[in-house]
């Protein structure tokens, strides 16, 4: 997991700011295989935000696992990595430590 944290980090980085961020984040999920509702991916990704913000997940790990939980069936564990860095790079910015602690270990 630490691996695809790391390749995480940098679409952290490199976010495009846009006028529609829902859009955009809808956008990048779909390059890694991820689709459903645009307004359920987003509400997905600022609750996850929300959780990190508050302390609720204290970790990737968490993080990863909440959302694997609300992706469809057969999503794999690196795509909810994926969907974490794209949540944070688009909602939480300051969030970004949580990848780069990940990458780390």
């Amino acid at each position: 997991m630490a691996a695809v944290a790391a390749v995480a980090v940098p679409i952290v980085l490199a976010a495009p700011s846009h006028a529609d961020p829902d859009t955009d984040f809808a956008n990048q999920l779909h390059t890694f295989g991820i689709y459903g509702p645009r307004d359920y991916n987003a509400w997905i990704g600022k609750i996850t935000c929300k959780r990190l913000a508050t302390g609720l997940d204290k970790d990737t790990y968490a993080s990863a696992k909440f959302i694997l939980t609300n992706l469809p069936l057969n999503s794999t564990q690196g795509q909810a990595i994926q969907f974490l860095g794209a949540a944070i790079a688009t909602y939480c910015p300051d969030q970004v430590g949580v990848l780069q602690r990940a990458a780390v270990q």
